[in-house]
């Protein structure tokens, strides 16, 4: 009975020390094996922040720290793709987040709805179109000095006798685009005379103007396009120092030397005949080349005061265009017409004379007609070199140094020209401007 007693006892030991083995080792076996359970291969799982279970046989491993991760305020971390190996690259300064996309308050043209409520557009909106008026103004004193220090309150302006509202007004010098035209049909000891003061007509020009070179006799010819290089204007002047002016005398009609040699009165070589001779028929193309030099003129930029600079004896003939038609042209470009009339357009009783229309001999008052129609203002008649020398300095002076006036008025449907008229409000005063303008017409 007690042997009994005792191998039961055994079995009951043998039986807890199994127990407890199973006890300790099975939860072992469990640890071990569950994280590969279920699960795809290590490379193609990414990395979890879930840490193992604990295990009773060693101690569970450190938790990786996490990579840090850019994201965008519309963006979470979570939805963020896996950089490449380029976007891993190293780069200077701390990486900041792109700046968010403005919004879009544009359309494409032609898909925004006209009909929507609230819209303003074609609201209140009364489409007017302007013409802007430049208006150069010469002020001189009773003895032809000019009178500066003049301001805006002076001055009245009336177009078609309509009081305008000044929104321009200054008295600061221009920079000048310049046609110099040369008559050379004169008479060639006139011709020589301004040839000697080609100098002078360089050294009138500022550093900062532009200027070109035409001739004309019977036909217009640019000989230098606009440049302010001044050398190329000396050589070229240079070159005309070549050409000889006109020596033909006055037409002999009759006498001994308008029948050639006689004897006893006879003519020699065959009986007396009645020579009939008409005097040269010379052409002066004045209005061509007013023309010619406008047309280049009206291409220079508008910031420039634009001028037309002649020196001739003033005489037209010939020409195909029109007074008329040239003073359209120079009023609707804003160019002034300027000169220097010598040999017998100087002479006072010639200039007299010449206001007289004589038929076939063309006219002898243009130049002055379109230096006074485009503000000009005074023609210089001059006869010695230094006279001539001294207006061309004058006249360049005047064209930069003037006030300038503007004024904005409507586009019309008519260009019928509009009369301009400048008050000064102050007595014995000299206005030079031109006298009206054509507006350019309304847009179709």
């Amino acid at each position: 009975m007690g042997r009994e007693n005792q191998k039961g006892r055994k079995e009951v030991g043998i039986e807890i020390v199994l127990t407890l083995v199973l006890a300790l080792a099975v939860p072992a076996l469990f640890a071990q094996s569950a994280p590969n359970q279920g699960q795809a291969p290590p490379q193609s799982q990414p990395s979890q922040d879930i840490p193992d279970a604990p295990s009773t046989v060693q101690p569970p491993p450190p938790k990786p720290a996490p990579e840090p991760q850019q994201t965008t305020p519309d963006k979470p971390a979570a939805q963020e793709q896996p950089s490449d190996s380029s976007s891993s690259a190293p780069t200077e300064g701390p990486s900041q987040p792109p700046p968010a996309m403005p919004p879009v308050e544009t359309v494409p043209q032609g898909t925004f709805p006209r009909n929507q409520l609230g819209s303003t557009e074609g609201v209140y909106k009364i489409p007017v179109s302007v013409n802007f008026v430049l208006l150069p103004v010469m002020v001189k004193d009773s003895d032809g000095r000019r009178v500066d220090g003049l301001l805006p309150k002076d001055f009245t302006v009336l177009e078609n006798g309509k009081k305008q509202n000044l929104t321009y007004f200054t008295s600061d010098p221009f920079q000048l685009s310049v046609a110099i035209v040369i008559d050379l049909g004169l008479p060639d000891v006139s011709l020589q005379k301004i040839n000697q003061t080609y100098p002078a007509l360089v050294g009138a020009f500022s550093p900062y103007d532009e200027y070109a070179l035409y001739t004309y006799s019977s036909t217009v010819s640019q000989v230098l396009d606009f440049t302010r290089n001044s050398e190329r204007l000396t050589a070229t002047l240079n070159e005309l120092k070549l050409l000889r002016g006109n020596n033909n005398g006055p037409a002999v009609l009759n006498g001994p030397f308008s029948v050639g040699p006689t004897v006893n009165g006879v003519p020699v070589g065959g009986p007396p005949i009645a020579p009939v001779q008409t005097p040269p028929r010379e052409a002066h193309v004045l209005n061509d080349a007013i023309l010619r030099a406008a047309l280049d003129l009206g291409k220079r930029e508008r910031s420039r005061r634009k001028v037309i600079f002649v020196i001739s004896n003033g005489r037209e003939l010939g020409s195909q265009a029109g007074y008329k038609d040239v003073l359209r042209l120079l009023e609707t470009r804003d160019i002034q017409v300027k000169g220097v009339i010598l040999d017998t357009g100087a002479l006072p009783l010639y200039k007299q004379i010449g206001k007289l229309r004589l038929p076939a001999q063309g006219y002898n008052d243009i130049l002055p007609k379109y230096a006074s129609a485009t503000g000009g203002g005074q023609i210089f008649t001059e006869l010695t070199r230094n006279s001539i020398e001294e207006a061309y300095a004058e006249i360049t002076s005047e064209a930069r140094n003037q006030y300038t006036l503007g004024y904005p008025t409507k586009i019309t449907a008519s260009t019928a020209y509009r009369s301009i008229e400048i008050l000064v409000d102050k007595k014995g005063l000299k206005i030079s401007a031109k006298d009206g303008y054509y507006p350019a017409p309304a847009p179709r």
